[in-house]
């Protein structure tokens, strides 16, 4: 068993587009929950229209990427209002068992026979990330070890994750974000106050839902395929893992637990495939083991839940409001 390509690849996946893409979504659930307050289990939906939006208006209207790009984002403001206006004044429990329901009715949709010619039903949608390549910049060659399209990828990627940042950062800093903050911690004490508690929690949720929606494209442009299988429940579970594992109400946070959850991930499948393929574990198939790491990375979470509930970057304080 070669322990220093096993490193290495869980390395690799630091900086990697499914990586950023996660940090992209767990920032936007941040905003939802980790400053706002709102529990949503819906990120994978806000994903997944994002992602479709922007491969459905290339393929079937032969958009541009940039206005591509922009009706991906609209159509993530116009889910955030469908899902919004009628939940928002609920209990924060019922609001999350709107939003996973909501979700799971995006992939249902996208998946109907009668909307194959645009969605692609269970086969999804291939081939429309030749808009977003043809600008690359960087000719044919080796960057770091990778070929010229997973390198632009990787700038694109992880360049919109720190413009994210910088952005949350200075919003959550401003009055704005102060009104969040209290809403999180006593909407009825803002509300006293004469502020418009549903605008500023729509707000929120429209802003967490383009971050999601920018993360769906990052998502599957590596890939050059978005399948509705990808956008099950079990996405919007590890979006949370990711948030709970760097801090709920940070900005880094978000960021440093989707590479501690992938580097985990990664690591752990290959130590796994490993020790099977050496004979040294005989009761266990790759495909058993496969499932076997999401039990280990659970565990983990569980553990760091019980000894350091706050997360990695977060504080103690932050935990008044859970």
């Amino acid at each position: 068993m070669d322990f220093g390509f096993i490193l290495s690849s869980a390395l690799g996946e630091l900086f990697s587009p499914t990586t950023a893409a996660y940090a992209l979504a767990a920032l936007g659930l941040a905003v939802h929950f980790g400053y706002s307050g709102l529990l949503n289990f819906g990120q994978a939906g806000f994903m997944a229209v994002g992602a479709y939006g922007f491969a459905i208006s290339t393929l079937s209207f032969d958009a541009p990427f940039f206005l591509a790009l922009l009706i991906a984002v609209l159509c993530s403001v116009i889910f955030a209002f469908i899902l919004g206006i009628p939940t928002l004044r609920l209990r924060a429990d019922y609001l999350a068992i709107v939003t996973i329901a909501a979700a799971e009715i995006v992939r249902y949709v996208v998946t109907t026979n009668q909307l194959t010619s645009v969605t692609g039903s269970a086969n999804g949608l291939a081939a429309f990330e030749g808009t977003f390549y043809s600008m690359n910049p960087f000719p044919e060659g080796s960057y770091m070890g990778m070929n010229n399209r997973d390198f632009f990828i990787r700038v694109v990627g992880w360049g919109l994750v720190i413009v994210c940042c910088v952005l949350v950062w200075l919003l959550m800093r401003s009055p704005w974000g102060r009104v969040l903050k209290g809403i999180r911690e006593d909407e009825n004490a803002v509300r006293s106050l004469g502020k418009n508690v549903y605008a500023y929690k729509m707000q929120a949720l429209i802003i967490g839902g383009v971050l999601g929606a920018l993360a769906g494209m990052i998502f599957t442009l590596p890939r050059g395929a978005v399948q509705p299988s990808n956008y099950g429940t079990e996405l919007t579970f590890f979006l949370w893992t990711c948030l709970l594992l760097g801090g709920m109400a940070t900005v880094l946070g978000p960021v440093i637990g989707a590479m501690i959850f992938w580097v985990v991930l990664s690591l752990t499948q290959s130590l796994l495939y490993g020790l099977i393929e050496s004979g040294v574990v005989t009761w266990l198939t790759t495909v058993q083991a496969g499932q076997l790491r999401y039990i280990l990375v659970g565990v983990a979470l569980m553990l760091l839940m019980i000894f350091r509930p706050q997360g990695v970057f977060g504080n103690k304080k932050e935990l008044a409001f859970a």
